[in-house]
């Protein structure tokens, strides 16, 4: 046995050597299963050499050091034995807490990363095998996207385990460059022709409260008449309903309104929604909303016999960038639009105000009106006797 003066100890037992040093109890053992603030004594294996050893009990030492000047908690060996895939189910059991909408899509996102680190240790997950989980997700056709809101998981699973103390910090995690921001929208006769070939008159009022207000669909979904107040005809959106977590109102003038009268003659006893499909609730519209577009010649057909497969022009979501555009042309104030539509940053929404080439037209047939009125003639004359 080899002692280091206040630096613990170092043993061998067969062919393996020990280290054992002396640490503030952090729960989870035999002895102690929660932290009673004591020191006791760690021992660990430390390799099959004398020099392993004293190599891993200095880096005990350190990081003992750094405990002591309050800088981060000392882990020790404990760290050292979590999986990845313990992290990710604590990522999953935060949003289950919280009430997350977005778990399923979560659950996902997390099961490609567990197919893939299966029985890794976070200390295993090094950049290297980041980037060849990445270039795992390319082989197989992920979207760059898509492979960054699976990091994104991973970069959150590692933050919340920093802020428990479970890992001393978090790793930076990489992510790719994205160039995916859909540029659809509809113009006014296009999204009557689609509508105009939808199977139903649930789905068909669906469809236009989209179009004219922006809501994500979801939202839309969530409505209920416990919403409507028909003394001042205004949907309130609760914020338990909201994705962004903060509620809102919808004045009904117009088309608006026309859709709740007519919602109100399809009401049924048995269906709280307002918008359901004779009493159902409107679940995956894909399908019936493919078929629309392609009787209304806004659809292209791949494949051949069983593969064929039909791809729509105009995805149901331009609806939500139509509507923003819409409310920006008819001259609504920013502010008032993203409260109507549920942005929450000015970046996304002015993502969302596409132009199309009839506004860049229109810009230029004003420039060249504006260019054509300048004069022509030379306005400044030369002094005379000038050089």
């Amino acid at each position: 046995m080899t002692r280091i003066r206040g630096m613990g100890r170092v043993f061998q037992r067969g062919s393996r050597w020990w280290i054992a040093y002396y640490t503030p109890c952090q729960g989870g053992t035999d002895r102690c299963a929660t932290a009673c603030g004591r020191v006791h004594e760690v021992r660990e294996p430390a390799g099959t050499t004398d020099g392993d050893a004293k190599k891993l009990l200095k880096i005990r030492q350190q990081a003992l050091a750094v405990h002591r000047t309050g800088l981060r908690p000392f882990q020790g060996p404990r760290q050292e034995k979590i999986t990845l895939a313990e992290l990710l189910d604590g990522l999953e059991r935060d949003h289950e807490i919280r009430g997350r909408k977005g778990l399923p899509q979560l659950r996902s996102h997390l099961k490609h990363l567990r197919d893939y680190f299966v029985v890794d240790r976070v200390v295993a997950v090094t950049p290297t095998r980041l980037r060849d989980y990445i270039a795992h997700r390319q082989s197989e056709g992920a979207a760059d996207a898509t492979i960054n809101r699976e990091l994104e998981g991973m970069q959150r699973a590692f933050a919340l385990a920093a802020e428990a103390g479970t890992l001393v910090s978090a790793p930076r995690v990489p992510s790719l460059r994205e160039q995916n921001a859909r540029q659809g929208f509809f113009e006014r006769g296009d999204f009557e022709n689609v509508c105009s070939h939808l199977p139903d008159d649930g789905l068909r009022d669906f469809v236009r409260w989209f179009y004219w207000t922006g809501m994500r669909p979801g939202e839309i979904r969530s409505l209920s008449w416990a919403d409507f107040d028909q003394e001042t005809y205004t949907i309130r959106l609760h914020a338990s309903d909201a994705k962004t977590g903060f509620g809102r109102a919808i004045a009904l003038v117009g088309e608006l309104r026309a859709i709740i009268e007519r919602r109100l003659k399809a009401r049924r006893l048995n269906c709280p929604l307002i918008f359901h499909r004779d009493g159902n609730p409107i679940g995956d519209c894909r399908k019936s909303w493919a078929t629309a577009c392609a009787n209304a010649g806004l659809a292209v057909t791949e494949g051949e016999g069983k593969q064929k497969k039909i791809r729509p022009l105009r995805l149901l979501y331009d609806l939500r960038r139509t509507a923003v555009r819409n409310m920006v042309r008819a001259g609504v104030d920013p502010a008032i639009a993203m409260r109507i539509s549920g942005h929450r940053t000015r970046a996304v929404f002015d993502r969302y105000n596409i132009v199309s080439e009839a506004d860049l037209r229109q810009a230029m047939e004003k420039t060249a009106e504006y260019i054509e009125r300048l004069p022509t003639t030379k306005q400044v004359l030369a002094l005379a006797g000038a050089k």
